[in-house]
């Protein structure tokens, strides 16, 4: 016995008591079933049974009950939960954990609401699960960008480049001075433009580059596939010069991604893809603060956080929440680099800079670099001096008035966030 234990946080509904409700959830998801069994003894519940720690009732939402709730929808209260379980039941493993913490739990008929809103884990966790290999430290080495908010975008259009198209764009962004450059999550291993073909193209550009300056931006090939092919897609991109991989983690899972970072030799770009089917919704679910301790710890070196002012459902409280969660410390492992992206310009960067306070972040900004009146490379300048006057302390007045492609960014982006 560890006497070791994982704390998970839910918030529920129901319309049955919240002590009922909670014992429950506690029962079906440790030693119970539906009803006592002879050798569910009062010996093997005190050893392996989750604990209800604590029990605060909270507002109600307003949304409606999920699908097959039962009880009296005039009694339901809702609750934040805490419930303890034993290490000893699943040990530190990942995928069992899950089947404890957010397995069976979401389909119980008792509950009208039932999302894992946090996780405190164990130590046993980060000895078993390496976490980020490079993390913010290395990924500011390879890229030759000791300081300042690193600057990157994502291959636009998403998909229907050539291998020779994607050459010529890449070119162009390096030249200008990019940091980082990502296809986008929808580009993989298609016919049209293969792994293999996207990295044969890219990387004599980037090596170009790099032998002029003596930095080379660092460029997030997609390898996102079955897990038995993960490794050669790795091995190709690191074979050809690449320093940068990236992979979808909801995807390939979990289990996956350390598969992966067990195998890798440059930093892995974890990208939340699919993440809004699991986290969206106020009745159902996991959270992100719950969800990205899990990603770090398999392994992702950057994190995708989304950014203010974003196209998708987050609020910018919330952004700022998720990014302050992936700088968090996390059981002493290697910090991860959180990753804005969505709707990002150079308007916001003061606005960012002033809410997080820290430029250990990689700022994603596709079409907000792609889409500047004056192409790719005045989009990037747009960033590159938004973001640095925002670090020298200025206003947003100074800086729009001492860049003419942060002006112009704001003639098709604006308006400004202040």
């Amino acid at each position: 016995m560890t006497n070791a234990y994982v704390t998970a946080t839910y918030v529920i509904e129901t319309s049955f008591p919240l002590e009922h409700a909670a014992e429950v959830l506690a029962g079906e998801q440790s030693t119970g079933t539906f009803v006592r069994v002879e050798r569910e003894s009062d010996d093997l519940r005190a050893r392996f049974a989750a604990q209800v720690e604590s029990i605060r009732e909270i507002p109600l939402s307003g949304a409606s009950p999920l699908p097959g709730t039962i009880g009296d929808p005039h009694a339901r209260r809702r609750a934040l939960l805490r419930l303890r379980f034993p290490l000893d039941n699943f040990g530190p493993s990942l995928p069992n954990l899950m089947a404890a913490v957010a397995g069976n739990l979401f389909e119980l008929k008792e509950l009208g609401a039932i999302r894992l809103v946090d996780l405190d884990l164990p130590g046993a966790f980060a000895e078993r699960y390496a976490g980020p290999q490079f993390g913010v430290a290395g990924t500011r080495r390879l890229m030759n960008r000791p300081a300042g908010a690193m600057i990157g975008t994502i291959v636009k259009p998403s998909i229907g480049l050539s291998p020779e198209d994607l050459a010529e764009v890449v070119g162009e962004l390096a030249t200008a001075g990019i940091d980082f450059i990502k296809d986008d999550e929808l580009q993989g291993n298609g016919p049209s433009a293969p792994l293999e073909a996207r990295v044969q193209a890219v990387m004599p550009v980037l090596k170009r580059h790099a032998d002029r300056t003596g930095s080379m931006p660092m460029y997030a090939f997609n390898i996102t596939d079955d897990i038995g092919r993960l490794e050669q897609n790795h091995d190709l991109v690191v074979a050809n010069g690449g320093t940068c991989v990236m992979a979808c983690v909801n995807l390939i899972g979990l289990a996956g991604l350390e598969y992966l970072r067990s195998r890798a030799s440059v930093p892995i770009h974890g990208h939340r893809t699919m993440l809004g089917a699991i986290a969206r919704s106020d009745q159902v679910g996991i959270a992100f603060r719950a969800w990205q301790k899990l990603a770090r710890l398999s392994g992702a070196d950057h994190l995708h956080t989304n950014g203010i002012s974003n196209k998708f459902y987050e609020s910018d409280e919330e952004v700022l929440t998720a990014i302050a969660d992936v700088r968090a410390p996390l059981l002493g492992v290697t910090p991860t680099v959180p990753v804005l992206s969505s709707g990002q310009w150079g308007g916001l960067a003061h606005a960012t800079y002033s809410a997080v306070g820290t430029t250990d972040l990689l700022v994603l900004s596709g079409g907000g670099i792609h889409g500047h009146p004056d192409g790719a490379a005045a989009g990037v300048t747009s960033m590159r001096e938004a973001w640095a006057s925002a670090e020298r302390g200025e206003t947003v007045d100074e800086a729009f008035a001492a860049s003419a492609a942060l002006r112009r960014a704001a003639e098709r982006f604006g308006p400004v966030r202040v």
